[in-house]
């Protein structure tokens, strides 16, 4: 056989072999699980933890108003 067909042959190989593993993961829904199931509670821990001003803490004043 000659280099290109051997060359072809791989090519066709490693695309079905990704369409494959691209089709499992869709049927699965296996990136939306790691998406709930990893990054999720990463970010909610991440973004819970920051610190916030309280804007009931803060004064009220009537007199004040932004300047527009």
């Amino acid at each position: 056989m000659c280099k290109i067909g051997k060359f072809f042959l791989k090519f066709l190989g490693i695309f079905f072999a990704a369409n494959a593993l691209l089709f499992v993961v869709f049927f699965f829904d296996l990136d939306g699980k790691l998406m709930f199931n990893v990054v999720e509670p990463f970010l909610k821990k991440h973004y819970d933890n920051m610190p916030r001003r309280d804007r009931l803490q803060e004064p009220y004043d009537m007199d004040k108003f932004p300047k527009y």
